[in-house]
């Protein structure tokens, strides 16, 4: 049997294959809404550009791949693609979900699905009888992400999968911090994996979209019929944004997670820092956990400053690393959880999650990493 190929050959060419017409080595921008049909009721395979795309249909290809799934579905925003996830669902279901998940998932399920008879329950999937405990009759899906935003704890994919299954519960896992290449949820058990696409595989901080890849055909009916009635579909231009990102996958999450390793050593040993959050130490309470079922460490970080105003002392004197929204670009980002990502948990919730005034957490890019480090140090001495 021939052997499979590689992740970083696999990046580069699945769905990427040279233009037919022309020989392109880059999948064209299919900038088109509608295509001609040579007479009524035969297509070359494309009808309305809501439903297919070349472009975009090149892109599942690929994170389907990368995933080692069965099907894949880009959507406009890893909120979208959240919001497709939970249509698999009807009134009177319940989720079981991370309890420390990006803000905007909580916000989704309690103000807004709440409103259509879901029911969501929030428990620490870092223990997984915790998980099994929350699991009701009703339960349909569990949804975990793994590291958690921002606090970077782990949950065991593999074992949290078998107490879905054995209840016939479906596992979703986010899987926007680490990526396929450092992570492969399905390989350990998950059925479905959601990125948010802005993030790791797009890279370079241009392109917004979120993807589902699936693993039963069933799924992919459900979210080619909800990419085709709510609309919320990727652009032919951010396919092709994302496509191009993908191709540098493997080799910027080597250099993200080498330069991860370093800063996360650095921040460590500073005495302006009170604790790092990073699977990749040894004293991170999961840090086997990381190392079993994960191909690195990453470059997410999360830091603990002491308070508000030491936290803003460090930010507003950054040089290099930029105070911002989002993750996982070429450059070092910077974010305030308590006022940027997790400001609608509300001050109680983040005190029961850990999320503190002078949490800071830093996603590492790939700048020369001794640039990195001065002048998070120089920074950090402004505290």
């Amino acid at each position: 049997m021939k052997k499979r190929p590689g992740f970083a050959t696999r990046a580069i060419h699945d769905g990427q294959a040279p233009d037919e017409l022309t020989g392109a080595v880059n999948v064209p921008i299919y900038l088109t809404s509608t295509y001609q049909q040579e007479e009524i009721g035969k297509n070359k395979g494309h009808e309305y550009a809501r439903l297919t795309n070349p472009t975009r249909d090149a892109l599942e290809v690929s994170l389907c791949s990368l995933e080692g799934g069965t099907s894949a579905h880009v959507f406009g925003s890893g909120m979208a693609a959240i919001t497709a996830l939970c249509t698999m669902m009807k009134s009177g279901d319940h989720v079981v979900c991370s309890d420390n998940v990006y803000g905007g998932t909580g916000r989704l399920f309690d103000k807004v699905l709440t409103n259509y008879g879901l029911t969501f329950t929030y428990v620490d999937t870092s223990v997984a009888e915790n998980v099994a405990a929350a699991i009701t009759p009703a339960t349909k899906l569990v949804h975990i992400e793994t590291p958690t935003n921002p606090m970077m704890s782990l949950t065991d994919i593999e074992a949290v999968a078998k107490i879905c299954h054995a209840k016939g519960v479906e596992l979703s896992v986010d899987n926007t911090f680490l990526s396929p290449y450092l992570q492969q949820p399905i390989a350990l058990g998950a059925d479905i994996v959601m990125h948010s696409t802005t993030k790791f595989l797009n890279g370079h901080s241009d392109g917004l979209g979120g993807v589902l890849v699936c693993t039963k055909p069933e799924h992919a009916e459900t979210f080619r019929f909800v990419q085709k009635c709510t609309g919320g579909i990727m652009s032919p231009f951010e396919s092709y944004l994302l496509l191009r990102g993908v191709k540098t996958l493997a080799v910027r999450m080597k250099q993200h997670d080498a330069n991860g390793r370093v800063v996360a050593d650095f921040l460590k040993s500073h005495a302006k820092v009170q604790q790092v959050f990073y699977p990749g130490l040894a004293e991170h309470p999961q840090h086997e956990l990381a190392k079993r079922q994960q191909n690195g460490f990453g470059s997410m970080i999360s830091m603990e400053l002491g308070s508000l105003k030491n936290a803003n002392a460090f930010a507003k004197t950054l040089r290099l690393g930029l105070l911002a929204e989002s993750l996982g670009g070429v450059e070092t980002l910077i974010c305030h959880p308590a006022t940027m990502t997790h400001a609608a948990v509300g001050a109680e919730g983040r005190a029961r999650l850990g999320i503190t005034d002078g949490l800071m957490r830093v996603s590492v890019g790939i700048e020369d990493v001794e640039d990195i480090v001065a002048d998070l140090g120089q920074a950090l001495d402004q505290i």
